[in-house]
């Protein structure tokens, strides 16, 4: 049985979380395959917003069992304070969650290297999201990390106050004023890693979802941030530490290229982006401030206000040939409605001439967007549930985006809560 995977197309903030939550109903298994305690995946039912961080957006569905991979990193910390919010709702976790042995850990002077670091870049900062998840990568591919496996051998507290100790070091040569109480900071994170050993299953999970193939269950690969953020096919340095493409699905699990089903692309009807780096079609107006206030654009996990700009249709032509999307899911076209025009960018004027893929540099003073012109509509959309209610001003921008990146959108979302999720028939 093949595996389907989930991606977001643009910087993150896609979406992810609810549509995974919509697609739950047809997978037996919600698998996620990279980043960790940055990713802020938000559901909405019930009239209840809940926030999913390392938890996959499965676990409010119990014929769903929820897998970390490997290729994600765990703050257990935070992902203690996941499953605290969690309990109101009587999860069983103990039978709908398991941990891959083979995830590492993010250790609390992981976090401090992390705002150590942006601390000495000054202004040169990449707006990182302070969690210690580029420092835990650079342990990983460094052979130094710990893993979650670890944790169940004896002497595992010794490689971790080896590793930390080195931490320190490297804090104290970066010469910052960065105050902590590391005897606190520990005292937290070892009773979460005790909760951990207790609350989860710890699997050696490349082997359970091959048992789960070979079983025929149904398997969706979950991803986090988005395309764009890859660490290298995004607009680095301004990225995220993983692969956040389709190809980071089969490190991430453990699973085969050739075992992949369906490519769901995940993307807004316009573009936002949390923190620093290039973003050509960013409004600085009263459009844009629009946007981000109907679009309550604030980011799930840092609560910072995004950056808010027209759909740029090349980023998500690459993304989606670099992904090898085979559907897409728009997100939040009711934020739209009531702009008399819209616009989406088509081309670069990159260097004096005109280009239409994504270049090495988007540097704002190299490169600016052409557009193309569009009617707006008025209607609310988040009151339809049908796609024959769409207004056909939003059918033109639909059939336009399709026609640009040669791939069908199957979902429109309308509004954030379950319900609000129009289901398209294409041909």
């Amino acid at each position: 049985m093949a595996i389907d995977l989930l991606l977001g197309l643009q910087w993150g903030d896609e979406g992810k979380g609810k549509i995974v939550d919509v697609l739950t109903k047809k997978y037996d298994i919600i698998a996620r395959f990279q980043g960790g305690p940055n990713a802020g995946h938000t559901l909405e039912f019930e009239g209840i917003k809940h926030v999913l961080h390392t938890i996959p957006s499965g676990i409010f569905h119990p014929q769903a069992t929820n897998l970390i991979g490997n290729g994600v990193v765990i703050d257990p910390v935070i992902f203690k304070q996941e499953l605290d919010n969690l309990a109101p709702f009587n999860i069983d976790i103990k039978r709908s969650l398991l941990i891959s042995r083979k995830a590492h850990l993010i250790l609390p002077t992981h976090r401090l290297l992390d705002a150590a670091s942006e601390l000495a870049k000054g202004k040169a900062k990449i707006g990182s999201t302070l969690k210690g998840i580029g420092p835990t990568y650079m342990d990983k591919t460094g052979r130094n990390g710990i893993r979650v496996g670890d944790i169940e051998l004896p002497k595992w507290k010794k490689t971790y106050s080896a590793l930390r100790n080195k931490h320190l070091a490297m804090i104290g040569n970066m010469k910052v004023d960065l105050d902590f109480d590391i005897d606190q900071l520990e005292e937290n994170f070892f009773a979460a890693v005790a909760h951990m050993k207790q609350t989860i299953a710890f699997i050696d999970s490349e082997e359970f979802l091959s048992q789960a193939q070979k079983s025929e269950e149904r398997i969706l690969a979950e991803g986090a941030q988005g395309s764009l953020l890859d660490i290298d096919f995004g607009t680095y340095p301004f990225v995220t530490s993983s692969n956040t493409t389709a190809a980071g699905a089969c490190t991430g699990l453990g699973v085969a290229p050739n075992k992949i089903g369906e490519v769901y692309g995940i993307f807004k009807a316009y573009t936002t982006r949390v923190g620093s780096g290039p973003f050509p079609t960013e409004l600085f107006d009263e459009i844009g401030e629009t946007m981000g206030r109907v679009g309550h654009e604030f980011g799930a996990t840092t609560g910072r206000a995004r950056r808010c700009g027209w759909l740029d249709l090349v980023a998500l032509r690459y993304a989606v040939e670099i992904n090898g999307v085979t559907q897409l899911m728009m997100m939040k076209g009711d934020v739209l409605s009531g702009f008399d025009e819209l616009k989406v960018c088509t081309a670069y004027n990159y260097r004096g001439k005109t280009i239409e893929h994504l270049p090495y540099s988007l540097n704002a003073d190299e490169l600016k967007p052409i557009y193309n012109s569009f009617s707006g509509w008025e209607e609310d959309l988040t009151i339809m549930r049908d796609a024959g209610e769409l207004p056909d001003s939003l059918q033109k921008y639909i059939a336009f985006i399709e026609d640009f990146v040669q791939v069908p959108i199957k979902i429109v979302s309308v509004g954030p809560d379950r319900s609000q999720t129009i289901f398209r028939t294409t041909e």
